[in-house]
């Protein structure tokens, strides 16, 4: 099942997606994509809806779902990514924080004021369906309600050139693309077998496989859930593969006017216009 939201006339809609892509009105049966609404039990009842008797609904994509509560991020996730960035493998999760609040899939990215080396990064995003606590991980993957795609903007200069902790580069406004859809584990059996992509302006950039991860997804669910109880709503975006711009000789990066499609294999895809700075609020 993928489920999406979809920004109307009249407000946000919570849809199903049909087996072409179109999506379908389900407000009538849940009032919002929601930390709750993701729940098993939910999720099974909606599992259960007929695309075909619900309206098709025309807008943008928004969040996939309405509370992200937190996004973690792991970085230096595959070790291809890890060499052109010159870092060592490490030995355990790398783990960050994206503070911006989450948006939707095809939504402009605006250039930081100042920034100079605004760069792409697609990410199998997994979000949480229950509480992980202490979780092994032999049964971390039932605690995921779906997989979507993140695009993991990140601005190198504020990243590694001003100190402290990685967050600064990552937090900025309109760097969290999620979506467009939320789709559920069962069209994902194997979320460590999926082939993702990311072009600029056309050119390909970034082509992966998440089979090469360093920590797959139910490793990181067990390991982040020994230090921090992940909530429904949490989503952690598990790492990028290689063809950064920080990692092409010379280093390339986003301009104003730059289109970023990127896409992961049974999720969908994501398309964003770079925006020169302009105050988002």
């Amino acid at each position: 099942m993928k489920l999406a939201r979809i920004r109307t006339a009249d407000g946000v809609r919570p849809a199903i997606i049909d087996a072409d892509g179109a999506p379908h009105d389900i407000s009538a049966v849940v009032e919002d994509i929601t930390a709750q609404t993701i729940s098993a039990d939910r999720l099974a009842a909606i599992a259960k809806i007929n695309p075909a008797d619900y309206p098709v609904l025309s807008g943008d994509y928004a969040p996939i779902i309405d509370d992200v509560r937190r996004m973690f991020c792991i970085g230096l996730n595959y070790s291809d990514h890890a060499k052109e960035a010159g870092m060592a493998i490490p030995d355990e999760p790398i783990l960050f924080m994206k503070t911006c609040p989450a948006t939707g899939a095809n939504d402009p990215i605006i250039l930081p004021k100042g920034s100079e080396k605004t760069d792409w990064e697609v990410e199998l995003g997994v979000v949480i369906g229950t509480r992980a606590h202490h979780v092994s991980e032999a049964d971390a993957l039932n605690h995921v309600a779906g997989y979507c795609i993140v695009n993991d903007v990140s601005e190198r200069a504020f990243q590694t050139e001003h100190g402290g902790q990685w967050t600064k580069g990552k937090s900025c406004d309109t760097f969290g693309p999620v979506g467009p859809w939320l789709v559920t584990p069962d069209e994902v059996p194997d979320p460590q077998n999926l082939s993702m992509y990311l072009d600029v302006d056309g050119v390909r950039r970034q082509t992966g496989n998440t089979a090469t991860m360093v920590f797959g997804v139910a490793n990181i669910i067990s390991y982040l859930s020994r230090f921090v109880t992940l909530m429904p709503g949490d989503v952690i975006s598990t790492g990028t593969p290689p063809g950064v711009g920080m990692g092409m000789s010379p280093p390339q990066y986003l301009r104003a006017g730059s289109v970023v499609e990127l896409g992961i294999e049974g999720l969908g895809t994501q398309r964003q216009q770079v925006l020169a700075y302009r105050d988002p609020g």
